[in-house]
């Protein structure tokens, strides 16, 4: 039980990563919040792990505010924060992504950050105490060719995780990010831009282990590192890759 009476708010939480994250903080102890633009998905994820749930879009600024009003208002208090949701840009060559995608993964994937920081680290500041966990991407590590512009926002989310971990340490909020690899989600088939045995061959050829990152690997991980026992970790951006980033 190693968040036994810790509160934490998961967004992207209907589905994918952000679902087995939730699933295994409420195992852990946690009273878990699943937050995702898919309110339904998010209410029926909520009901299998005893927790709450509330609509989102994390590009906008006054619904993630309502997000965390919610959040608060519910369970008294926020202990872990974990920005999850996240979209991609169908594979192409860099020049043909539309303005509008672009848009869109920038606002999701970084300025969602951003919007929930700006309501949140108050909140977690006043308490002296607080964990939020970035869901990054190996992408933005090690980027893969034709997925350009979520390559650059996931390098951005890893540039800000540890520029927000050195600005709140201070306060004693710890912030870490996760890079898996893709994974069984339903941004596989957008990644690989159609889902084929030999599409997914290929992509497992780029990864030592041998198989996608799984929502239960990322649950594993996310517990630990927003638990007591990850107290002395912050900024890090840790990969749950099987090797592909080696």
């Amino acid at each position: 039980m190693q968040l036994n009476g810790k509160t934490a708010l998961v967004t992207g939480a209907a589905s994918g990563f952000g679902a087995g994250i939730a699933r295994a903080f409420a195992a852990q102890g946690a009273t878990v919040m699943a937050a995702d633009i898919n309110g339904d998905g998010a209410s029926d994820i909520a009901s299998e792990i005893g927790g709450h749930s509330v609509q989102v879009d994390v590009a906008n600024g006054a619904s993630v505010q309502a997000m965390a009003d919610h959040a608060l208002a519910t369970m008294g208090h926020l202990d872990i924060l974990v920005n999850n949701a996240g979209i991609t840009h169908l594979p192409k060559p860099m020049e043909e992504v539309s303005e509008e995608d672009f848009d869109r993964v920038l606002a999701v994937n970084a300025k969602s950050v951003y919007l929930s920081a700006r309501s949140l680290v108050p909140h977690f500041k006043s308490r002296k105490t607080g964990a939020i966990l970035n869901i990054a991407s190996t992408a933005g590590v090690s980027p893969r060719p034709n997925l350009n512009w979520y390559n650059a926002s996931k390098g951005w989310m890893i540039t800000a995780t540890k520029a927000m971990a050195v600005e709140l340490a201070p306060h004693g909020i710890r912030v870490n990010a996760l890079n898996p690899v893709a994974g069984e989600t339903p941004l596989l088939k957008s990644f690989m831009g159609e889902d084929t045995p030999e599409i997914r061959a290929k992509f497992l050829s780029t990864i030592p282990l041998g198989r996608f990152s799984t929502p239960e690997d990322m649950g594993a991980a996310a517990t630990f590192l927003c638990s007591d026992a990850a107290s002395m970790i912050t900024g890090v951006a840790m990969e749950v890759d099987g090797g592909r980033c080696i």
